[in-house]
């Protein structure tokens, strides 16, 4: 995947890319061990804050409780291949400031080279919020070259998230609004409780959308609503995000409080079976071959297609079907 991304953004040769892709890349097993952000948590109500399940999870934290503000949990037992990236910064409704940026960013360069995690789902420990979306009083404090500085690196980020190889799923219980939204639009695939609020607002602060919303909204649901949408600052709800298809499923939400999230996990449970290799390969097809014209977009095709066939979870779904029984992919 790390040619591939590199590819995207210095644009080169098709045959270049060709040659440079390596089964690794492509998500072949690994040694890389996730790294974990803070201290153990202790469980609320005695439980694990996974909303309905009992599937065992493991951390591995470095810091205090108070200074953690972005999570990794992984989920074994039937959900092995399943991260979660939890966002917990819990007094400021998880504000994009200059702690809660590094700590994402941390975590999610770890992700890009870890081939056992197949499906990650963004989620909030924050009751009612997804993200708030900038720091402002943060962000007041700094001069016109700091506030650049920073959104440019806002803007990486949601880029470096988009990059990731697996499939990524955001699960919006609450308020996205501003960044927020932009680290959802960020995602693959988006959940939302029906109650949640999204919305570009920041034509109502003076400004635009600075890490990348401006291109993916239209990308999302079309120019004509994005623009609508951006130009007036207006939130929508989880059913009519639904409707437009800024999200990909709404669901009523539950007294937990976690209905989007309950709905990415079943979406990522979806996800989980099917063969790794394959699916980091249709993501990457799909995200180059859509900014570019079609022509180039059959050959990203048949370049991606090129490094799924001499794979083992090829051959082991070719024998799956034959004799009648689920696939067990490996991921080589």
């Amino acid at each position: 995947m790390t040619f591939l991304r590199r590819f995207a953004t210095r644009h080169c040769s098709l045959s270049r890319c060709l040659g440079a892709l390596s089964p690794a890349s492509l998500g072949a097993p690994g040694s890389v061990t996730l790294h974990r952000l803070g201290v153990e948590k202790q469980p609320s109500r005695g439980r694990p804050f996974t909303g309905h399940n009992d599937t065992h999870t493991s951390w591995l934290h470095t810091e205090t409780p108070e200074s953690v503000e972005v999570d990794l949990k992984r989920l074994d037992g039937e959900d092995t291949g399943i991260a979660e990236v939890l966002m917990c910064r819990q007094k400021a409704k998880n504000a994009l400031g200059r702690v809660f940026v590094s700590q994402m960013r941390e975590l999610v360069s770890s992700l890009h080279h870890d081939s056992a995690v197949r499906v990650v789902v963004f989620r909030s420990l924050v009751q009612g919020v997804f993200c708030a979306g900038a720091d402002l009083k943060e962000r007041a404090g700094m001069n016109h070259s700091d506030s650049d500085l920073f959104v440019h690196g806002l803007r990486s980020l949601m880029t470096e998230i988009a990059l990731l190889p697996m499939p990524t799923v955001a699960a919006v219980d609450g308020f996205a609004l501003g960044g927020g939204l932009e680290l959802a639009l960020a995602c693959d695939l988006r959940t939302a409780a029906n109650s949640a609020q999204m919305g570009l607002i920041e034509t109502t602060r003076g400004l635009l959308p600075g890490a990348g919303g401006s291109q993916r909204l239209p990308r999302a649901v079309g120019f004509a609503l994005a623009k609508e949408l951006i130009f007036t600052g207006r939130r929508v709800d989880g059913q009519r995000a639904v409707d437009m298809g800024l999200v990909n499923r709404a669901t009523e939400q539950n007294p937990d409080g976690d209905a989007a999230y309950r709905e990415a996990l079943s979406l990522a449970r979806e996800i989980l079976p099917q063969a790794p290799i394959a699916v980091r390969m249709a993501k990457e097809a799909m995200n180059r071959g859509m900014e570019v014209d079609i022509t180039s977009g059959m050959a990203i095709e048949r370049m991606c297609y090129a490094r799924v066939i001499p794979t083992r979870d090829r051959q082991e779904g070719m024998a799956a079907f034959i004799e009648k029984r689920p696939p067990r992919y490996t991921g080589e």
